[in-house]
């Protein structure tokens, strides 16, 4: 499998630049990753623009987005397990900047995921995503890490 995250801004926290290269590292065993960074833009459709071009023609998109589905854990990893056996290989996952995503960018998604109710930086929410795509792979194999 091949994940592609597409994320507005540079990490600017020491904490946060350990925390996700610690769980990219932990999930090359489970599949090709790429983070790709694209500065903040003057615009919201300006990011959402940006973001579209870099998503390879044959990914399935999924965009952080406040109004999107909340999921469990494990609710996450049955996504991610039930794409692979309908042969999509290829994930892409975008985070917007501080302001959020273009009305064009959301209809764009196949689907839309919540991290939650509460507010996240969209810095913090790159470490969250990175670390549930990590779980949902660990669920997904039946290995001790989520208990």
């Amino acid at each position: 499998m091949k994940i592609t995250l597409i994320v507005v801004g540079k990490l600017k926290e020491k904490f946060l630049v350990a925390g996700v290269a610690e769980y990219l590292k932990r999930l090359q065993k489970f599949a090709k990753i790429e983070v790709r960074e694209i500065p903040e833009g003057r615009t919201i459709e300006e990011e959402g623009q940006k973001i579209l071009s870099l998503v390879p023609k044959d990914s399935w998109l999924c965009v952080l987005d406040v109004s999107g589905m909340e999921m469990t854990s494990e609710d996450f990893a049955k996504k991610i397990a039930a794409l692979a056996l309908d042969g999509v290989s290829n994930l892409t996952f975008a985070i917007g900047g501080a302001f959020g995503l273009s009305e064009e960018l959301r209809h764009a998604a196949a689907f839309r995921l919540s991290l939650s109710q509460m507010t996240f930086t969209h810095q913090m929410a790159r470490l969250i995503l990175v670390e549930q795509i990590y779980r949902a792979f660990k669920i997904n194999r039946n290995e001790p890490y989520h208990w």
